[in-house]
C-alpha cells in the first residue's frame, strides 16, 4: 500500500450531537459527503449485532478468506449478504462461484433498517440490497481501494456506502479520488458508523491495522466485525 499517511482528521470540522438508542453520537464531516459518526450504536445494540454477526459467519454459508486477482489472499474473513462479491472477477453475483458455489445468504431486514437509519443521519438515502461482512483478527487489514463494483447508475447517483464497526478499534485510512492522494487516518471504534456518498462516493479508503484488546468487554469479541452496506442498483 503506497498511499501517504496524513494526520488524524481534525475535530474542528463541522460537528453535530446526535442521540441514537441511548448512545451519545458525534457527527464529524471528514470531507463533503463523508461523515464519521462516533458512538452511533449503544452498547446494547452492539451486543445484539455481534451476536447476529457470529451466527452469520459460522452459519450454513460461512465466512471465508477470499482469493483475489493474481492469486493473493485477503487479510479478512468475508461473508456477503444479499449479493456475493467475487474477488476474482470484481463483480457481484447470486452465488459464490469463486469459492463453494453456495448462494449468498439474504440480507436481514433489520440490517437494511440500520443502514437506512445511519444514511439518513448523514442526510442521505440508502436502500441497501447487499452487505459485505468482514471479520478482522489482530493481523487483519485492507489495502486502500475504491468501492466501484456497484452498477453505473448507483455510482453516478452517489448512493452512499454505510460502514459499521464492532469490536476492536481500526485505523481507517480515507483518501481522495486518486490512489496517490494523501489520506487521513481515523480511529473507528466499536459502535462507530462511517458514511461516504455523493462527491465522496469513489474516494479511496482502507484499514491499515487493528488495535488489539480495545473492544468493549461486554462484546466478548477479539478482533473486529465490519459491515459495509451498499445499493447495487437504483
Amino acid at each position: 500500500m503506497r498511499s501517504s499517511t496524513g494526520c488524524i482528521a481534525s475535530r474542528a470540522a463541522a460537528t453535530r450531537a446526535w442521540r441514537t438508542s441511548g448512545a451519545s453520537t458525534t457527527d464529524v464531516e471528514i470531507a463533503p459527503g463523508a461523515h464519521h459518526f462516533s458512538g452511533f450504536l449503544s452498547l446494547d445494540r452492539q451486543v445484539a449485532l455481534v451476536g447476529d454477526c457470529r451466527a452469520l459467519v459460522d452459519g450454513a454459508v460461512p465466512a471465508y478468506v477470499p482469493v483475489v486477482r493474481g492469486g493473493g489472499k485477503m487479510h479478512v474473513r468475508m461473508l456477503c449478504l444479499g449479493r456475493h462479491w467475487n474477488g476474482k472477477t470484481y463483480q457481484y453475483e447470486p452465488t459464490r462461484t469463486d469459492f463453494d458455489g453456495l448462494p449468498a445468504p439474504p440480507l436481514p431486514a433489520e440490517f437494511r433498517a440500520l443502514a437506512r437509519e445511519i444514511a439518513a443521519s448523514a442526510g442521505m438515502v440508502l436502500d441497501a440490497d447487499l452487505c459485505i461482512l468482514n471479520y478482522y483478527d489482530a493481523e487483519g487489514r485492507m489495502g486502500v481501494h475504491q468501492d466501484k463494483d456497484e452498477s453505473e447508475r448507483s455510482l453516478a447517483a452517489g448512493v452512499p456506502v454505510v460502514s459499521v464497526s464492532l469490536g476492536d478499534t481500526a485505523r481507517f485510512l480515507f483518501g481522495g479520488a486518486r490512489r496517490r492522494d494523501p489520506v487521513q487516518a481515523l480511529r473507528l471504534e466499536s459502535g462507530d458508523a462511517f458514511v461516504f456518498g455523493g462527491p465522496a462516493r469513489l474516494r479511496y479508503h482502507g484499514v491499515s491495522r487493528i488495535v488489539p484488546d480495545t473492544a468493549p468487554p461486554a462484546l466478548g469479541l477479539a478482533g473486529r466485525f465490519n459491515l459495509t452496506f451498499r445499493q447495487y442498483d437504483l
